[in-house]
Order: structure tokens, then C-alpha cells, then sequence
């Protein structure tokens, strides 16, 4: 047995393999950001100014330790409204994720979102690696690379353009070449 080059047929699982390697990926995150989004917009504790389980307490909690503690001030200038944009950021960047639709611009918004949350709410994460956020972010990267070329609304559209183009325009009567002027009428 050889350990060469393999040619043939063993390319073809190789190429489908590639293909659709980044999907379980993109359903992962997708899945996750919608629970994360959905379970913040449930939870009567979190979207409050302060409490148990507030979303004002958790930046209280964390402003000293953040790496930015100016991004800790500006969401703890309005706590409610910062815990309502990142539950529907979220959601819509897990909605698009998943279906795959402007999904190099959810994969980016997710990328953005796990940032900031890395550089406040897991920032003081020793070792760093404890902290969630920083692999989530990296988790993304691939994704705003590539997007979503398979089992996605994005290729869907895609393949509706080339069709489209592809398609050869048939004059109408009466709109073709004009033979006597050798041009368009």
C-alpha cells in the first residue's frame, strides 16, 4: 500500500467533505446565538436595571475588570436597552447564521458581539481560555471568510442570478437588428 498522491474516486469524498465543512459550524452558532437571544428576551430577571441576574448588575459586576471599562460605562448609561440590542442581536445574527442568509454579515455581527463581550464580560477569565467569548469569536472568523455556500438562502439567491444571466435575452419583435442600418432598432 502506498501513501502517495491518491487519485480517482477517493478526491470526490474529499471535495464533498470540503464542501460542506463549515455547516456543522454555521448550525452550531446559529442554533446557539437564537438560544442565547431568545433566553435573554425570556428571562424577567435579566432585562432589568438591576437585581439578581440583571443585566445592570452584571456590568456593574464586570466594569473594573473589562479590558475597555469605557464600553462597560456606555452600556450601564441605558442597561435595559444594551440587554435588549444583544438578545436581538443575537437572534438575528443566529436567524441568519442558520438559514444562511446575509451570512457574512450575521457571521460579522457575531464576531462583533462575542468581541465585546470578550473584551468585558470574559476579559478577567483566568487562564483565558475559561472564557467562552474568545472562542466564539474565533468560531466566527471562518464564517465571515466564506459565508455560506451550501444549504443556505445566500446560494439559493445566488444560483437565481446566474440563472438569470445565464438566461440569453430573445429580442422582442419588432426590437432585433435592423439588417438595412446594420445596427439595433
Amino acid at each position: 500500500m502506498t501513501h502517495g498522491m491518491h487519485t480517482g474516486s477517493s478526491s470526490g469524498w474529499r471535495d464533498t467533505a470540503t464542501r460542506y465543512a463549515l455547516l456543522p459550524l454555521r448550525i452550531f452558532l446559529g442554533v446557539t446565538f437564537i438560544y442565547a437571544g431568545l433566553d435573554k428576551l425570556t428571562d424577567s430577571a435579566f432585562l432589568k436595571d438591576s437585581g439578581a441576574g440583571s443585566i445592570g448588575d452584571m456590568m456593574r459586576a464586570v466594569r473594573d475588570s473589562a479590558a475597555i471599562p469605557a464600553m462597560v460605562d456606555m452600556a450601564l448609561d441605558a442597561p435595559v436597552a444594551f440587554g435588549y440590542a444583544i438578545a436581538l442581536g443575537e437572534l438575528a445574527v443566529g436567524i441568519g447564521a442558520l438559514v444562511g442568509l446575509l451570512a457574512r454579515l450575521a457571521a460579522l455581527g457575531g464576531a462583533l458581539i462575542s468581541l465585546s463581550l470578550w473584551l468585558t464580560v470574559s476579559w478577567a477569565s483566568d487562564p483565558y481560555y475559561y472564557g467562552n467569548d474568545l472562542a466564539y469569536l474565533m468560531a466566527w472568523l471562518p464564517l465571515v471568510l466564506a459565508g455560506a455556500p451550501v444549504f443556505s438562502l445566500d446560494a439559493l439567491l445566488h444560483a437565481r442570478r446566474r440563472e438569470r444571466v445565464a438566461i440569453p435575452m430573445t429580442p422582442r419583435p419588432g426590437q432585433g437588428r435592423d439588417s438595412s442600418r446594420g445596427g439595433v432598432r
